[in-house]
């Protein structure tokens, strides 16, 4: 069957030299997962404290309570977020 997110996440990380954040970019653009969330990106951080108007960057936690109504599409909505804070 189809292995979830969390499983390749953790299995991808077991490399030596692969952490989350590479294994959420191959989950997002190799495998084409429509609804990962890499709260511990930076422009994710920035492009939502920008989008919501926060006063601090938003911590993991608090990225993803925000990007909830997103589902099932938040891999869509990062991009939008790494859009924003280049222009």
């Amino acid at each position: 069957g189809r292995w979830s997110e969390p499983a390749i996440v953790e299995r991808l990380s077991s490399i030596r030299g692969v952490g989350p954040w590479t294994a959420e970019m191959f989950l997002i653009f190799g495998l084409a997962r429509p609804d990962v969330l890499s709260a511990g990106d930076l422009g994710v951080r920035v492009g939502l404290q920008r989008f919501h108007g926060l006063d601090a960057l938003p911590s993991p936690r608090e990225c993803a309570t925000l990007t909830e109504p997103w589902r099932p599409f938040r891999s869509v909505a990062m991009w939008y977020l790494w859009r924003a804070i280049e222009t």
